[in-house]
């Protein structure tokens, strides 16, 4: 019935005169509703940040017997007096999420300390999630192994590491790293590392400590290709990411980062580098912090969509994604305030003129697929 919905709008858009968007909206809610879960039903919506690891650390102390996540925790404190707590699994299915990439983070101050510690105990913490939580998640390394898990209505659950220091400038702890199943790893974070610069060099008057990527740090990047971990340049420095777009010989990704031409915030992406991804045939994965977004903090569900109508206007459709970082971000869209409100965003962008089924379906997920596969492709080639 669904599909025959779906049908119906493209041929009303076909064949009379009457555009897209008005076949969209002469349907009921409900009607729009279901189109939208179709469409998300048969591509896992991916999203590429979040950082609710982080939050049980803080909160419970990565004891998840504090805390039951299959219910709705923005009720429970400290989860409902914080403004970084916008996730739980209840409200992911709610969300329509088929896969998600789950952060393990180490601040800034471990570095050259504690960083490869913290980072374990956030990769075990993130694995006795998805162990303890089966029935909603399962544990997923490849592209197939994604599909698979959304076919069997389960979240698939990415392992990523946010912060090259997290690697102890060792590509053996890299290694490490990838045989416990991380796929991407962002290169910097909020500072530089060793062999990087962070988007902090971008700021006016700031000196960059390394004018973007080392020799070390196209090891580094080599060394992720050989082992099929994703090239993550969010926190990048510009001069960081055009070096490791440069060498890089996999598509790389900006797991969450929004448009620097409509918000001049350090941590968004220029147009001549939107550019470069798109000829790289990389991705960049639109965040949703309010600050990243109009550069205050207020912003509304038509301020994200200003982003992701941007990056695909200068880099094209196969080079936009979804990255909200939600229980990261402290102030987030009206209209989007969790990770249950994906259909809303879908929804609107459904309604108008510019988005067809398959468009949405390369936003939503298709796109990370393509290049989470091209990775795996460069890396077994490698090991040949």
């Amino acid at each position: 019935m669904v599909s025959m919905v779906v049908v119906l709008i493209v041929c009303l858009g076909i064949f009379l005169p009457i555009s897209r968007s008005e076949a969209f909206n002469a349907l009921s809610p409900a009607q729009q509703k279901k189109a939208v879960v179709e469409l998300l039903t048969e591509v896992p919506l991916i999203d590429g940040h979040n950082d609710l690891a982080w939050n049980l650390r803080k909160f419970v102390h990565n004891k998840l017997e504090k805390v039951n996540l299959s219910t709705n925790i923005k009720y429970l404190e400290p989860w409902s007096v914080s403004k970084w707590s916008h996730t739980d699994l209840l409200r992911l299915r709610e969300g329509r999420v088929g896969a998600q990439l789950w952060t393990a983070y180490a601040p800034c101050g471990s570095q050259h300390k504690d960083a490869v510690q913290i980072t374990l105990e956030q990769i075990d913490l993130i694995k006795r999630m998805v162990e303890q939580y089966s029935s909603y998640l399962q544990l997923a390394q490849t592209a197939q192994e994604i599909t698979d898990a959304h076919k069997s209505g389960r979240i698939a659950s990415l392992l990523t590491v946010e912060s090259g220091h997290s690697i102890g400038t060792s590509l053996a702890v890299l290694r490490m790293f990838q045989r416990l199943g991380v796929r991407v790893l962002t290169l910097t974070h909020n500072c530089d590392t060793p062999w990087a610069d962070c988007s902090q060099a971008d700021k006016p008057g700031a000196k960059p400590t390394h004018n973007g990527l080392t020799t070390f740090g196209q090891t580094v990047v080599k060394e992720m290709n050989r082992l099929g971990i994703i090239v993550d340049l969010s926190h990048s420095s510009i001069q960081t990411a055009r070096d490791t777009l440069a060498v890089s010989e996999a598509p790389v990704i900006f797991s969450h980062s929004s448009a620097h031409a409509l918000c001049n915030s350090t941590r968004n992406v220029p147009d001549d580098v939107l550019r470069i991804v798109a000829e790289r045939r990389g991705l960049v994965m639109v965040n949703f912090f309010s600050y990243f977004l109009t550069c205050s903090n207020h912003s509304t569900l038509n301020d994200v969509i200003s982003h992701i109508n941007h990056i695909r206007r200068i880099a094209g459709i196969d080079s936009v994604g979804i990255g909200a970082s939600y229980d990261g971000i402290s102030a987030v869209p009206k209209g989007l305030e969790d990770v249950s409100t994906y259909p809303a965003l879908f929804t609107a962008l459904l309604a108008s003129d510019s988005w067809s089924i398959d468009d949405l379906k390369k936003l939503a997920g298709l796109n990370f697929l393509r290049v989470l596969k091209t990775v795996e492709e460069v890396a077994a080639a490698g090991l040949q």
